[in-house]
């Protein structure tokens, strides 16, 4: 069992579980060493949990928590587990907080949705996903919610790769909160 606070749980079980050692392409077209598979983590039953309240905590510390936003959710697949630990982590606090979810592309059929869930036309959101490398990912997520009429304050993440997220985005004009850093995991 892992002991130590919150925190240095889920990092440790983050240096455990999804960092895979090993040649890889990013979704971003650039090579690692190493890949950090983050839904080994947002999918896991003990690591879920500690990621929802402590990007809970992150969210609220930083002026983000379900008494300013309404709902969080990113481009599927990588954020819908996030969006989904929020949502619990909010509800076993007693709080209100929506998920969305934010297809790559609209649908063909049904009611043709690009986001899913709730809708966020008029809300204030919060566009999270579990790692990112070039913030490609959540600005095409960003996109689709501002053009469902949602209000974007900001983006959070799990993990930040420190290579171009975080400036991409606050060249958008949003805040950029990270749980960890690769130095957090010591890579």
């Amino acid at each position: 069992m892992t002991t130590g606070t919150p925190r240095e749980q889920l990092r440790d079980l983050i240096s455990e579980l999804a960092v895979v050692r090993g040649r890889v392409t990013l979704a971003s077209g650039k090579e690692a060493d190493y890949y950090v598979d983050l839904r080994r983590i947002t999918l896991h039953h003990r690591a879920a949990p500690l990621v929802g309240h402590l990007m809970l905590d992150a969210l609220e510390e930083a002026g983000y928590g379900p008494a300013d936003i309404d709902a969080v959710g990113g481009l599927t697949l990588g954020a819908d587990p996030v969006a989904a630990s929020l949502l619990h982590a909010a509800a076993s606090r007693g709080l209100d907080l929506d998920a969305f979810v934010v297809r790559k592309e609209s649908k063909s059929h049904g009611l043709q949705r690009r986001v899913e869930g709730p809708d966020v036309a008029g809300r204030t959101v919060v566009a999270v996903e579990d790692t990112s490398t070039t913030g490609g990912s959540v600005l095409t997520a960003v996109e689709a919610l501002r053009e469902a009429g949602a209000n974007v304050v900001a983006v959070a993440v799990i993990v930040d790769r420190d290579t171009g997220a975080r400036e991409r985005i606050e060249a958008e004009g949003l805040p950029y909160l990270s749980l960890y850093s690769l130095a957090d995991l010591g890579l």
